[in-house]
């Protein structure tokens, strides 16, 4: 779901804002889209809506990136017993003229896979920003 619809709260507004710094540390040309899924019905049809959705549009197509945009889904669970949500990973689109150029999953094995993969030290900080990420949901709210 949007991140923009999701930021409900001082709480999960100071970790978006901080999901969007982390990003920004390691691709600090991004700019961020809090809003990356249309509202059409359709659309909103199939997105998850518990997970926080933040797209990244790089300046131009880069080699490197070998995408334009970089979709990133926080993923989470909601525990019927405990009631909260607990965060359960990280998927990391990379998107060109074509669609999906590849992908990370912290779901799954943390590897970068995909047609047009970027390159390695752009998956290193891929990786690097995910379990940044990571630490930013398990800690509490310095506010």
């Amino acid at each position: 779901m949007n991140a923009s619809e999701q930021a409900h709260g001082w709480e999960i507004t100071s970790k978006i804002v901080g999901v969007v710094h982390l990003f920004k540390t390691q691709f600090p040309d991004a700019r961020a889209d809090l809003k990356p899924w249309r509202s059409d019905p359709e659309t909103q049809g199939q997105v998850d809506p518990d997970s926080i959705d933040i797209g990244f549009h790089l300046p131009g197509w880069s080699p490197r990136f070998q995408s334009r945009s970089i979709l990133v889904q926080i993923r989470f669970h909601r525990d019927p017993l405990e009631g909260a949500p607990r965060l359960i990973g990280l998927e990391i689109l990379g998107i060109n003229h074509q669609g999906q150029a590849w992908r990370l999953s912290t779901v799954e094995n943390w590897r970068v896979e995909g047609a047009y993969p970027p390159a390695q030290d752009i998956g290193e900080k891929l990786r690097a920003f995910a379990r940044q990420a990571f630490e930013l949901f398990q800690s509490p709210c310095l506010g």
